[in-house]
């Protein structure tokens, strides 16, 4: 694992995905061209304190440090042979990298964050997160994760270990088992948060989030205004509201209905017989029994009125984008990798790409069925007097369905399980985070991001070293490229577990270079 090969890889790579996002997006768009802007940026990610020199430093030196640090132990000749056994007995060869790569992270730590904290979020000049509307630091994304994933990482090492141990073949499937249920669950709990902030905090999500989750769900602006509006009291059933007076008006009228049905002074507030009346006086049918925005507004005009058929055709239409969203990651990793056996059996893959879509049209479908279920068809009908204010507000329908839609994870494999909920739980982190944390730039908060970042760089970057198998999804490929220059993602009992790497580190008591060091 030659150091000097280990920083090409890495800088390649850290490079091509800190520099083209930013730049594509200017060069691009003829508006937003601009010589000042392209040379801002690179001078900003070819400086020493860029993404790709700042993760080069951490993974590369940290390689240098261990190996220079293990070569000098072995050649000085002061050391004699008992002081080498004692020395080896202190520190195992995984601690002596774990040192090792704690100094590198630490320096790459600290060249990130110095120039760029007191920056205003503008571009996203590092991989895998996105600028958010605050300010803040600009590398709490990516320490929140590697956090995740060094947190995975022991996660998945105690599993093995207790795989290790259990010889029954029906131990181990339950082993795993848990594991798949475990991911789902943090899938779960991750997807409830990022889809309540949606709704009602999307200042604390990327803008690509909500952009996104707002043209899968297919939803208009004015409904999502108007819950954030019953949340804050500016929009309330049974009273005028000044600030958000024509909101749902002018969208019954883009419906054809009558005007009247999107006032909140003229809908009813509790269900029975009282919001009966109000219907009939509005001239609204099919909604008999209970209260609030009609469904023909909610439902943005699919189906009409009907809740049934509002979610089966939201699956539907999810399901088709979900197609195009899904193929490419399915479909050109073999086709790249393996033309001919794509060609030869495409149904495994097929397969695996119907599941993805299947997941993403139920997650989108179930949300709704849940949003109606609770404010038209059962909840509300069972408890006719409480008001609407409630059911339609922060703890009511929209609860319900931010906790229904994350159970949609089980359709997936449990493989896959793991990769999404390790790609969603950063998010849902830094959406619990306190406005004040995030924001402050005391020295406190930085010492102790800068200090969460070097410990889990380090145990991620020494993991991929002694044990690369319990790495998962982006982590395990991208750290087996940059070690051995190797694809694992169809090769992943192949990864770092060839016998090249293990003459070059071992966790034994010999020396670990000893074997290729020149006579």
């Amino acid at each position: 694992m030659d150091p000097l090969r280990v920083a090409v890889r890495t800088y390649t790579l850290s490079i091509s995905l800190s520099l083209l996002p930013a730049l594509i997006p200017i060069l691009v768009s003829s508006k937003a061209r601009s010589t000042k802007k392209i040379w801002g940026i690179l001078k900003r990610e070819l400086s020493p304190t860029g993404f790709a020199f700042s993760m080069t430093l951490a993974i590369a030196g940290g390689r240098a440090i261990d190996a220079m640090w293990k070569v000098g132990a072995y050649r000085d000749k002061s050391c004699t042979p008992d002081r080498s056994k004692y020395l080896s007995r202190q520190l195992s060869a995984r601690e002596q990298s774990f040192f090792a790569n704690l100094i590198s992270s630490s320096i790459a730590g600290f060249l990130l964050t110095s120039t760029h904290y007191p920056r205003p979020l503008s571009v996203a000049s590092i991989p895998y997160t996105v600028p958010t509307p605050r300010r803040g630091s600009p590398t709490l994304d990516f320490t929140l994760l590697l956090l995740v994933r060094a947190i995975d990482a022991h996660t998945q090492s105690f599993l093995q270990d207790k795989l290790s141990e259990a010889k029954a073949a029906k131990r181990r499937s339950v082993i795993r088992r848990v594991t798949a249920d475990l991911d789902a669950v943090l899938f779960w709990l991750a997807c409830s948060r990022i889809m309540w902030c949606f709704f009602y905090q999307p200042e604390r999500l990327p803008r690509s989030y909500v952009k996104w989750i707002t043209s899968l769900a297919d939803m208009d602006s004015r409904i999502i205004t108007a819950l954030q509006g019953l949340r804050d009291g500016t929009w309330k059933y049974g009273f005028p509201s000044s600030k958000h007076n024509t909101l749902l008006t002018s969208m019954a009228s883009d419906l054809n209905l009558n005007p009247m049905l999107g006032d909140p002074k003229y809908l009813p507030v509790h269900g029975g017989t009282e919001a009966s009346e109000i219907w009939s006086k509005l001239g609204l049918t099919g909604r008999q029994g209970v209260g609030g925005i009609p469904c023909d507004i909610v439902h943005c005009g699919i189906a009409g009125n009907s809740c049934t058929g509002n979610a089966l055709q939201r699956a539907l239409n999810s399901f088709r984008k979900a197609l195009l969203i899904y193929a490419p990651v399915h479909l050109l990793p073999p086709l790249l990798s393996n033309p001919r056996g794509l060609l030869t059996d495409p149904i495994p893959v097929l397969l695996s790409l119907l599941r993805s879509a299947s997941f993403l049209s139920a997650f989108v479908s179930s949300f709704w069925f849940a949003v109606c279920s609770v404010r038209t068809l059962f909840v509300a009908r069972l408890f006719p007097r409480i008001s609407y204010n409630f059911f339609d507000g922060p703890h009511g329908c929209i609860l319900a369905g931010c906790f229904v839609c994350g159970t949609s994870i089980a359709i997936e494999k449990g493989q896959r399980r793991g990769e999404m909920a390790l790609y969603v739980l950063p998010r849902a982190i830094r959406a619990c985070l306190p406005d004040r944390l995030i924001a402050s730039k005391s020295l406190t908060a930085i010492t102790i991001e800068r200090l969460v970042f070097t410990l889990s760089l380090a145990s991620i970057l020494t993991t991929a070293v002694h044990q690369p198998e319990v790495l998962r999804g982006l982590s395990r490929w991208t750290l087996t490229y940059i070690m051995t220059g190797k694809n694992t993602r169809y090769q992943r009992q192949k990864s770092l577990n060839s016998k090249d790497i293990e003459v070059v580190f071992t966790d034994k008591g010999d020396s670990p270079v000893a074997e290729n060091l020149p006579a």
